[in-house]
């Protein structure tokens, strides 16, 4: 494990930001469509039982992390050796491209069927990127920062959920499970694409002070993301009725449009305008773990490893050209998403498990 400078190391408490950051980006404007084609008004049930999940696998990467206090990377080498450690630490790092470019080509895709019809993705992609370039050269501090920002100069967006509460009726969410276990599940799967993000912190680790009091705030960040979640499902199904719903691909964007305030007219080109507070965290932190993990892999600079990275991710953005494309890329992200967050993390927790009980009686 390489050792990290002090004055290079974040707080505990700044692991709520960069969690909750994470998980709230563009899946929040469009998810409750997805929720609701198998619960329908039972959606904000498969809501809850996503969330417990995620918090159940948190407490699984801090069990996995702990018993080596260095990153992803570190644990892959030490069970699995150099090459095969390698080779799954390697594919990782391609999740998190794939994560970030999924998240940027999405909110470009808002912008062009929202605002900006003619909207340049190429144009906007490079310069984005030339702004996570810049963040991500000024360290991982730089980078919580901006996760910190993320969270709060756009948290105004929440109260616009209280507009639609004028004309909603409550009787859409009766009856109370009135779907089976399996279709509240399969729901809670299809939630999958909005909740990713909080296993990137397997990535930064090692960059916390004080490690074990920064579970409590993970916790936290993905407590407060679950309930915005809720917030939002809860505040569709009222105002909107099934069948509406299912033809509504932006609901959360849908809703801002019955915001009216005296000072503007179209409140969805702000909440448009500011998302882009709630993108940039999300891109930044993805883009950092997948250069992170480049440079433990090839013990290369990472800022040559970002270069390299950031060049993929502005591939995956810019090839996509169509709304068929766009779809594609969120299914495949949401597949491997799932994959990663259900399948490799429990994997990898009883893995460790077997091998400190494997080492444990060699020892003895």
């Amino acid at each position: 494990m390489q050792k990290i400078r002090e004055s290079l190391l974040i707080s505990p408490f700044m692991v709520f930001y960069l969690v909750h950051s994470m998980q709230v980006g563009v899946g929040l404007l469009g998810f409750q469509r997805i929720v609701a084609e198998s619960a329908e008004n039972d959606a904000w049930i498969s809501v809850i039982v996503g969330g417990m999940g995620v918090h159940i696998l948190i407490w699984m990467m801090y069990k996995i992390l702990q018993k080596g206090q260095g990153d992803i990377t570190d644990i892959h080498r030490t069970i699995f050796g150099k090459w095969i450690g390698g080779f799954l630490s390697l594919l990782l790092v391609f999740y998190f491209i794939l994560l970030a470019a999924t998240v940027l080509r999405t909110y470009i895709e808002i912008i062009q069927v929202w605002v900006f019809p003619g909207f340049k993705t190429g144009v906007f992609g490079l310069v984005f990127l030339f702004l996570v370039f810049y963040i991500i050269n000024g360290g991982f501090r730089a980078v919580a920062g901006i996760a910190l920002l993320g969270v709060i100069l756009p948290a105004y967006l929440i109260l616009t959920f209280l507009f639609p509460l004028e004309y909603s009726f409550f009787e859409n969410l009766l009856p109370v499970m009135d779907h089976s276990i399996k279709e509240i599940l399969i729901s809670a799967k299809s939630l999958t694409l909005s909740i990713l993000g909080f296993e990137l912190l397997l990535m930064y680790y090692p960059f916390i002070k004080e490690k074990e009091k920064s579970q409590k705030y993970a916790q936290l960040g993905a407590m407060f993301t679950i309930f915005i979640y809720l917030v939002a499902m809860v505040v569709c199904l009222v105002y909107f009725s099934v069948e509406q719903l299912e033809r509504t691909i932006w609901a959360s964007l849908t809703v801002l449009k019955i915001a009216e305030l005296p000072f503007v007219e179209r409140i969805e080109y702000i909440g448009i305008a500011s998302w882009i507070l709630v993108i940039l965290p999300n891109v930044c932190i993805t883009i950092w773990a997948a250069s992170r993990g480049a440079k433990r892999i090839f013990h290369m600079r990472q800022r040559i490893l970002l270069v390299v990275v950031l060049a993929l991710t502005y591939l995956a953005v810019v090839i996509p050209n169509t709304r068929e494309h766009i779809n594609m890329l969120n299914e495949y992200t949401s597949q491997i998403g799932f994959y990663v967050i259900y399948a490799y993390i429990p994997l990898m927790f009883v893995i460790t498990l077997i091998y400190d009980k494997m080492k444990g009686n060699q020892s003895s």
